[in-house]
């Protein structure tokens, strides 16, 4: 991934924390046919040194788990909010008209090799931590154990368990950071009028362009 200095993020606990609220991962694989890529939902596990590992499963009908080509890394993407940045927004709009659109966007890319889990126990322990990621904040969680025992054991057999131990990560924040600070004021005011959910959560994110050193 292409990343200027000044954009890049390489704090450990930042990307863990983006993974750990955007769990949606897009996993690109190498085939013999090529590029492939799934999205699925990710648990990361912070206990494994230096960078933690993803755990997840697929539906056993998904060559992902059987196509990929071991030798090769594998990719899971994380993306966090982004949001299209209009030229109107900067004073240089109505000074000398030279700006362009530009997209801001936060994003993790985790590398690692694709272990496959067949293994029910294995299995059995991803599908509780990701249920209790997920469950956690609802007035009542739901559990595994709510649904018949006899019905969860076939509904994994209709699954393959996948494992990446992180190798490297690369983060990239491009928050507006590249303009003055009254720009960056008006492009986090300009996007809380947007009043979408993305364009918030990137407004949120302007001011702590401090708390982001490339």
């Amino acid at each position: 991934m292409y990343s200027p200095a000044h954009l890049a993020e390489c704090r450990l606990e930042v990307m863990h924390g983006l993974m750990k609220s955007h769990p949606l991962a897009a996993l690109v694989t190498l085939t013999s046919e090529g590029i492939d890529a799934n999205h699925i939902p990710m648990h990361l596990s912070e206990h494994i040194q230096p960078y933690g590992v993803l755990q997840g499963h697929v539906a056993r009908a998904n060559p992902v788990w059987n196509a990929f080509k071991p030798e090769f890394e594998a990719l899971a993407i994380f993306q966090g909010p982004d949001a299209y940045i209009s030229p109107a927004w900067y004073a240089a709009k109505k000074e000398t008209g030279k700006v362009v659109p530009t997209w801001n966007y936060i994003t993790v890319h985790a590398y690692g090799t694709l272990q496959i889990h067949d293994d029910p126990i294995w299995l059995r322990s991803e599908l509780e931590h990701l249920v209790n990621d997920h469950e956690s904040n609802f007035e009542e969680p739901w559990q595994i154990s709510d649904a018949p025992e006899e019905y969860i054991q076939k509904m994994m057999e209709a699954i393959v368990g996948i494992e990446i131990v992180i190798t490297r990560l690369v983060g990239k924040w491009k928050i507006s950071q590249n303009q003055s600070a009254s720009d960056q004021q008006r492009v986090g005011i300009a996007l809380k009028h947007v009043g979408s959910s993305k364009s918030n959560a990137m407004a949120d994110l302007i001011p702590q362009i401090e708390l982001f050193p490339g």
